[in-house]
């Protein structure tokens, strides 16, 4: 199934710093909606990673089909997502979860989000063509046993870029948070069908 789509930071950067110019927005339509409400869910610092379930075949990969996982998240994700369950929870197959694995040794501070292991935290669902909604992905969550990314606030894109330039704690613990993934209340598409979401990641503004 098809590799996750880029999610752009909401600003420009500049090609020599590579630091974020505050105020230039690196997509028009993230200019047209900044005043709009968005919905802001914490940036987990892991692995991508994607549950693909076509039947009868259930496939565990990284943000490409040639990323390599740690064995013990491999093992993580056999023991969560099982070709019975996926049978129970989708009949008809053609689902993709997306998630991110995190924990001891994925990233430079996973054991911060878990320092006895790794797991895995849904934050999309694609069904065919179709992206599920947040209260269906919740859904998909709670009938799967697994975590979805929580939400931790609401506001303009000015609201979220405060926050992440003050400091987040993230909902693992005691630790700064990497940032805020940004979605408009209501799911939203480019002129090219690209959805509309956005990231800032607290060290941008360091």
């Amino acid at each position: 199934m098809k590799e996750y789509h880029k999610i752009n930071t909401v600003f420009k950067r500049d090609e020599r710093t590579r630091k974020i110019i505050e105020g230039d927005y690196s997509l028009p339509e993230f200019e047209f909606l900044k005043d709009n409400p968005w919905v802001f869910t914490e940036k987990v610092d892991g692995t991508n990673v994607r549950v693909m379930w076509e039947l009868p075949a259930l496939r565990f990969n990284g943000k490409t089909d040639n990323a390599q996982m740690p064995m013990p998240l491999i093992e993580k994700l056999q023991s969560l997502f099982t070709p019975g369950i996926m049978q129970t929870v989708f009949p008809e197959g053609g689902v993709c979860l997306y998630g991110e694995g995190y924990g001891a040794r994925i990233q430079k501070g996973g054991g911060n989000y878990n320092p006895n292991g790794v797991d895995f935290v849904l934050f999309d669902v694609r069904v065919g063509d179709w992206w599920l909604e947040r209260h269906n992905v919740e859904d998909v969550a709670k009938k799967l046993g697994v975590a979805v990314v929580p939400i931790i606030g609401e506001g303009t894109l000015a609201d979220a870029c405060k926050r992440a330039q003050m400091g987040i704690t993230s909902t693992w613990g005691g630790f700064p948070a990497e940032g805020l993934v940004m979605r408009p209340k209501a799911e939203l598409r480019t002129r090219r069908g690209d959805r509309i979401i956005a990231k800032i990641k607290c060290k941008d503004f360091q």
